[in-house]
């Protein structure tokens, strides 16, 4: 009886490595896709904020959720439209960054709150969370890797060296990286063993 159930456990701890790999690879792809292709990343990430739009106003309309709730989504989302003026890069100092992670931590306390005291199937709380809190920051989040490869404009925040030479500074902070891409590539060399080339 006792060995089945040590099995249990190993198998348990075998399945969560496996889905926190799966986790990790789908991440770095997904990242790798966002730096290739911004344009479109923008395009998918503002019609994910527009249905999440229309999400939050069908519960204004089709069900009895609390005024609170629906307005602070509401307001998070447009914070999230006004970050894709300038994506793929994001000031994580702007206001709109500053209250779109604001009212993500509201939102989800007032809906933790809501959902303690109000019956709802799992599944319909999990979509909710899902679909209106977690996806649009989720894409925002994956998309923040993104902003290590794009090409210098004069709308650089950061001071510029030579008078403005926009060219020479983004050169000279290139070496530097902070984005998710960097942490899965520094993840993958310090982690992952090292194949040497044989020369012939």
């Amino acid at each position: 009886m006792w060995f089945l159930y040590v099995l249990s456990w190993v198998a348990l701890l075998i399945q969560i490595s496996f889905v926190t790999v799966s986790i990790a690879a789908g991440l770095y792809y997904l990242a790798e896709l966002v730096e290739e292709y911004t344009v479109t990343t923008k395009k998918i990430i503002w019609w994910m904020i527009v249905m999440t739009l229309f999400s939050y106003i069908g519960f204004l309309l089709f069900e009895d959720f609390p005024t609170s709730i629906t307005m602070c989504g509401i307001v998070s989302q447009a914070a999230h439209l006004f970050i894709l003026n300038t994506f793929p890069y994001v000031v994580i100092t702007s206001p709109s960054f500053i209250i779109g992670i604001i009212m993500l931590v509201v939102n989800h306390y007032l809906a933790f709150q809501y959902f303690a005291t109000v019956y709802y199937p799992f599944t319909e709380v999990m979509a909710y969370f899902t679909l209106c809190l977690w996806l649009v920051p989720f894409a925002l989040f994956v998309s923040l890797s993104a902003n290590e490869n794009i090409l210098p404009t004069l709308a650089e925040t950061r001071p510029l060296l030579d008078d403005s030479d926009v060219v020479t500074n983004y050169f000279s902070r290139k070496g530097k990286k902070y984005g998710l891409l960097s942490l899965f590539n520094y993840a993958k060399e310090s982690i992952l063993p090292q194949r040497s080339k044989k020369a012939f």
